[in-house]
Protein backbone atom coordinates (compact mmCIF):
# COMPACT_ATOMS: atom_id res chain seq x y z
CA UNK A 1 0.00 0.00 0.00
CA UNK A 2 1.59 3.57 -0.22
CA UNK A 3 1.02 6.00 2.19
CA UNK A 4 2.14 9.59 2.76
CA UNK A 5 5.38 9.54 4.57
CA UNK A 6 6.11 11.68 7.33
CA UNK A 7 9.52 12.13 8.59
CA UNK A 8 9.91 13.04 12.41
CA UNK A 9 13.62 14.32 13.47
CA UNK A 10 14.81 16.73 16.03
CA UNK A 11 17.21 16.48 19.00
CA UNK A 12 17.20 13.27 21.33
CA UNK A 13 14.33 13.73 24.03
CA UNK A 14 12.32 16.19 22.16
CA UNK A 15 9.11 14.07 22.08
CA UNK A 16 9.10 12.62 19.29
CA UNK A 17 8.11 9.30 20.14
CA UNK A 18 5.48 10.97 22.33
CA UNK A 19 4.10 13.31 19.43
CA UNK A 20 3.20 9.76 17.69
CA UNK A 21 1.72 8.55 20.29
CA UNK A 22 0.19 11.61 20.61
CA UNK A 23 -1.66 11.40 17.64
CA UNK A 24 -2.45 7.72 17.86
CA UNK A 25 -4.28 8.50 21.02
CA UNK A 26 -6.63 10.98 19.32
CA UNK A 27 -7.18 9.14 16.17
CA UNK A 28 -7.90 5.94 18.53
CA UNK A 29 -9.94 8.22 21.36
CA UNK A 30 -7.93 6.13 23.40
CA UNK A 31 -4.60 5.82 25.54
CA UNK A 32 -2.35 4.50 23.45
CA UNK A 33 1.44 3.22 23.54
CA UNK A 34 3.06 2.46 19.97
CA UNK A 35 6.03 4.62 20.00
CA UNK A 36 8.66 3.71 22.71
CA UNK A 37 9.21 6.43 25.06
CA UNK A 38 12.00 8.47 26.99
CA UNK A 39 10.99 9.21 30.72
CA UNK A 40 14.42 11.14 30.69
CA UNK A 41 16.35 13.43 29.31
CA UNK A 42 19.69 11.08 29.13
CA UNK A 43 20.72 12.67 26.18
CA UNK A 44 21.30 9.50 24.44
CA UNK A 45 18.38 8.27 22.07
CA UNK A 46 16.01 5.72 23.01
CA UNK A 47 14.96 4.99 19.22
CA UNK A 48 17.65 3.32 17.60
CA UNK A 49 16.62 2.46 14.47
CA UNK A 50 14.21 3.72 11.44
CA UNK A 51 10.28 2.49 12.28
CA UNK A 52 7.16 2.83 10.70
CA UNK A 53 4.33 3.53 12.20
CA UNK A 54 0.90 2.85 10.70
CA UNK A 55 -2.03 5.45 11.92
CA UNK A 56 -5.61 4.62 13.40
CA UNK A 57 -5.96 1.89 11.28
CA UNK A 58 -6.87 2.96 7.79
CA UNK A 59 -4.63 6.42 7.80
CA UNK A 60 -3.56 7.48 4.22
CA UNK A 61 -0.39 8.54 6.13
CA UNK A 62 2.24 7.38 7.95
CA UNK A 63 5.15 8.34 10.60
CA UNK A 64 9.14 7.43 10.27
CA UNK A 65 10.34 7.23 13.58
CA UNK A 66 14.49 7.90 13.83
CA UNK A 67 17.30 7.87 16.03
CA UNK A 68 17.47 11.28 17.86
CA UNK A 69 20.15 13.70 17.01
CA UNK A 70 23.18 14.58 19.36
CA UNK A 71 25.85 16.81 19.33
CA UNK A 72 28.62 14.49 19.72
CA UNK A 73 29.87 13.17 16.49
CA UNK A 74 30.17 9.98 18.15
CA UNK A 75 26.26 10.29 19.21
CA UNK A 76 22.90 10.24 17.44
CA UNK A 77 22.06 9.76 13.82
CA UNK A 78 24.02 10.99 11.32
CA UNK A 79 22.61 13.50 9.20
CA UNK A 80 24.15 11.57 5.88
CA UNK A 81 21.47 9.03 6.99
CA UNK A 82 18.92 11.51 7.60
CA UNK A 83 19.66 12.33 4.18
CA UNK A 84 18.86 9.04 2.96
CA UNK A 85 15.53 8.47 4.70
CA UNK A 86 14.43 11.89 2.93
CA UNK A 87 15.34 10.21 -0.64
CA UNK A 88 13.59 7.01 0.57
CA UNK A 89 17.05 4.54 0.44
CA UNK A 90 16.83 3.19 3.76
CA UNK A 91 13.91 0.32 4.68
CA UNK A 92 11.84 0.36 7.80
CA UNK A 93 13.80 -1.97 10.41
CA UNK A 94 17.31 -0.70 9.88
CA UNK A 95 19.43 0.09 12.97
CA UNK A 96 21.39 3.20 12.92
CA UNK A 97 25.23 3.92 13.23
CA UNK A 98 26.19 6.84 14.88
CA UNK A 99 29.79 6.45 13.65
CA UNK A 100 29.04 5.13 9.82
CA UNK A 101 26.71 5.86 7.92
CA UNK A 102 24.58 3.32 5.95
CA UNK A 103 26.26 1.62 3.43
CA UNK A 104 24.76 0.96 -0.05
CA UNK A 105 25.27 -2.39 0.16
CA UNK A 106 23.33 -3.29 3.03
CA UNK A 107 20.13 -5.46 2.94
CA UNK A 108 18.50 -2.30 4.27
CA UNK A 109 19.16 0.33 1.83
CA UNK A 110 16.33 0.78 -1.02
CA UNK A 111 18.85 1.32 -4.23
CA UNK A 112 16.15 2.47 -6.44
CA UNK A 113 12.90 4.41 -4.17
CA UNK A 114 9.44 4.94 -6.27
CA UNK A 115 8.00 8.20 -5.29
CA UNK A 116 6.27 5.58 -2.11
CA UNK A 117 9.07 5.34 -0.34
CA UNK A 118 10.66 8.67 0.04
CA UNK A 119 9.64 11.17 2.67
CA UNK A 120 7.11 14.05 1.88
CA UNK A 121 6.67 15.79 4.94
CA UNK A 122 9.49 17.20 6.95
CA UNK A 123 8.92 17.38 10.61
CA UNK A 124 11.58 19.26 12.45
CA UNK A 125 10.58 17.83 16.41
CA UNK A 126 11.77 20.90 19.10
CA UNK A 127 11.53 21.42 22.59
CA UNK A 128 10.18 24.74 23.25
CA UNK A 129 11.33 24.83 26.94
CA UNK A 130 14.89 24.17 25.89
CA UNK A 131 15.42 25.81 22.43
CA UNK A 132 17.87 28.88 23.37
CA UNK A 133 20.29 26.85 25.00
CA UNK A 134 20.11 24.02 22.38
CA UNK A 135 23.42 22.66 21.24
CA UNK A 136 24.81 24.38 18.43
CA UNK A 137 26.23 21.20 16.69
CA UNK A 138 22.46 19.64 17.11
CA UNK A 139 21.22 22.88 15.41
CA UNK A 140 23.77 22.72 12.23
CA UNK A 141 22.82 19.11 11.80
CA UNK A 142 19.79 20.12 11.40
CA UNK A 143 20.35 22.96 9.33
CA UNK A 144 22.02 20.60 6.89
CA UNK A 145 18.99 18.00 7.06
CA UNK A 146 16.48 21.16 6.56
CA UNK A 147 18.78 22.66 3.62
CA UNK A 148 19.12 19.23 1.75
CA UNK A 149 15.13 18.68 2.39
CA UNK A 150 14.64 22.56 0.49
CA UNK A 151 16.61 21.54 -2.37
CA UNK A 152 14.42 18.28 -2.96
CA UNK A 153 11.37 20.35 -2.65
CA UNK A 154 9.98 18.52 0.44
CA UNK A 155 7.62 20.52 2.61
CA UNK A 156 8.99 21.01 6.34
CA UNK A 157 7.44 21.95 9.36
CA UNK A 158 8.34 22.65 12.95
CA UNK A 159 6.02 20.95 15.76
CA UNK A 160 7.15 22.65 19.06
CA UNK A 161 6.79 20.31 21.76
CA UNK A 162 6.14 21.19 26.17
CA UNK A 163 4.82 24.38 25.45
CA UNK A 164 3.50 23.82 28.63
CA UNK A 165 6.59 23.44 30.40
CA UNK A 166 7.92 26.70 29.01
CA UNK A 167 4.87 29.72 30.53
CA UNK A 168 3.00 29.26 33.56
CA UNK A 169 0.04 30.79 31.87
CA UNK A 170 -0.07 28.19 28.98
CA UNK A 171 0.64 25.36 31.95
CA UNK A 172 -2.52 26.56 33.49
CA UNK A 173 -4.72 26.76 30.46
CA UNK A 174 -3.75 25.73 27.14
CA UNK A 175 -5.99 28.42 25.43
CA UNK A 176 -3.93 30.74 26.73
CA UNK A 177 -1.07 29.98 23.92
CA UNK A 178 -2.25 32.55 21.39
CA UNK A 179 -0.97 35.57 24.21
CA UNK A 180 1.36 34.09 25.66
CA UNK A 181 4.72 36.15 24.69
CA UNK A 182 7.08 32.92 25.95
CA UNK A 183 5.38 31.06 23.41
CA UNK A 184 5.41 33.42 20.96
CA UNK A 185 9.35 34.76 21.39
CA UNK A 186 9.76 31.20 20.63
CA UNK A 187 7.80 30.89 17.78
CA UNK A 188 9.52 33.34 16.26
CA UNK A 189 13.03 32.27 17.07
CA UNK A 190 14.83 32.18 13.55
CA UNK A 191 17.05 29.04 14.58
CA UNK A 192 16.29 27.21 11.89
CA UNK A 193 14.78 29.72 9.59
CA UNK A 194 11.23 28.62 9.75
CA UNK A 195 8.53 31.28 8.99
CA UNK A 196 5.89 31.49 11.57
CA UNK A 197 3.15 30.14 10.02
CA UNK A 198 4.88 26.63 9.33
CA UNK A 199 6.00 26.34 13.11
CA UNK A 200 3.00 24.29 16.16
CA UNK A 201 2.84 24.21 19.34
CA UNK A 202 1.83 21.72 21.11
CA UNK A 203 1.75 19.78 24.24
CA UNK A 204 2.21 15.65 24.08
CA UNK A 205 -0.20 13.66 25.87
CA UNK A 206 2.67 12.08 28.53
CA UNK A 207 0.90 10.91 31.40
CA UNK A 208 -2.23 11.96 31.27
CA UNK A 209 -5.11 9.03 31.29
CA UNK A 210 -7.61 10.85 29.84
CA UNK A 211 -8.39 13.03 26.39
CA UNK A 212 -8.44 16.96 26.65
CA UNK A 213 -9.99 19.33 24.13
CA UNK A 214 -7.61 21.66 24.26
CA UNK A 215 -4.62 19.53 23.81
CA UNK A 216 -6.05 17.72 20.83
CA UNK A 217 -7.23 20.84 19.06
CA UNK A 218 -3.51 22.12 18.99
CA UNK A 219 -2.36 18.72 17.15
CA UNK A 220 -4.98 18.16 15.39
CA UNK A 221 -4.25 21.73 13.56
CA UNK A 222 -0.57 20.67 13.34
CA UNK A 223 -1.79 17.04 11.83
CA UNK A 224 -4.21 18.61 9.61
CA UNK A 225 -1.11 20.76 8.06
CA UNK A 226 1.79 18.68 7.92
CA UNK A 227 -1.08 15.59 6.05
CA UNK A 228 -2.01 18.68 3.50
CA UNK A 229 1.33 19.95 3.31
CA UNK A 230 2.62 15.77 2.05
CA UNK A 231 -0.41 15.50 -0.44
CA UNK A 232 0.50 19.01 -2.10
CA UNK A 233 4.00 17.42 -2.26
CA UNK A 234 2.67 14.18 -3.94
CA UNK A 235 0.71 15.95 -5.94
CA UNK A 236 3.65 18.10 -7.61
CA UNK A 237 6.05 15.06 -8.22
CA UNK A 238 2.92 13.75 -9.89
CA UNK A 239 2.83 16.23 -12.08
CA UNK A 240 6.73 16.31 -12.91
CA UNK A 241 7.60 12.77 -12.16
CA UNK A 242 4.97 10.94 -13.61
CA UNK A 243 5.48 8.00 -11.30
Amino acid sequence: SEFLRILLHGPTGAGKSCFINSVQRILLNRNFIGAHEQTTRSGTSFTLGLKVHRLGGHCPFVFTDIMGLEAEESGGIKPEDVIEVLKGHILDGYTFNPVQSITKDHKKYNKNPKLCDKVHCLVSIVPADNLSIMNSKVIDKMRTIRQKATELAIPQVIVLTKVDQTCMMVNEDLRNISRSKKIKEKECSNILGNSPNSIYPVKNYHAETTQDDDTDALILMALRDIVNFANDHVEDQLGTDNM
